[in-house]
């Protein structure tokens, strides 16, 4: 009798362990130590590129302030954050990609643009650098660059943007 009892104390106590142990993991891929490091200032990023085109700069800072706000607890500070990004859009160009059979004309424009940006962490200067960062799209070149702009504008920006994300404050 002492032995059932024994098996089934043991079953029980054994069934209760493994129901109180729970492994659980974090994906949002941050390494931010929110100890130390509660806020982020983000410059407004100007324009130094030769072609301008207006929007460009407004959906930059869009983005860049919204992935930090989105994916970290972080405080969004206008200057003097823990954290500091600033830059400036450094190129905004087109060039020609894949010439015709005829070689007279190319048949896709990769459109290509180029940020600068200085990240300072004023909890650990070991983590500052200044780098450059581009993306870029092709589109046919049949079509009109103002009928695509807007739309590879923001899918270039968010590559870049999570590229930034990722070097600053992601664990990639």
């Amino acid at each position: 009798m002492n032995v059932k009892i024994s098996k089934t104390l043991l079953i029980l106590t054994s069934a209760l362990l493994l129901c109180g142990c729970t492994i659980s993991y974090k994906f949002n891929g941050t390494i931010i130590d929110y100890n130390k490091v509660k806020s982020i200032s983000i410059q407004d990023f100007q324009n130094r590129a030769a072609m301008v085109y207006a929007p460009l700069t407004i959906k930059l800072n869009e983005e860049i302030r919204d992935i930090y706000t989105r994916q970290t607890r972080l405080t969004l500070l206008r200057q003097n954050g823990d954290l500091e990004l600033e830059g400036e859009v450094t190129g905004y160009d087109l060039t020609p990609q894949a010439i015709t059979s005829d070689n007279s004309l190319a048949s896709e424009t990769r459109l290509t643009i180029k940020i600068n940006v200085r990240y300072t962490n004023n909890t650990d200067h070991e983590e500052d650098f200044e780098r450059s960062y581009s993306a870029y799209r092709n589109f046919d070149s049949n079509r009109l660059l103002t009928d695509v702009q807007d739309e590879l504008i923001d899918e270039i920006l968010k590559e870049i943007c999570e590229n930034i994300y990722n070097d600053t404050v992601a664990n990639w």
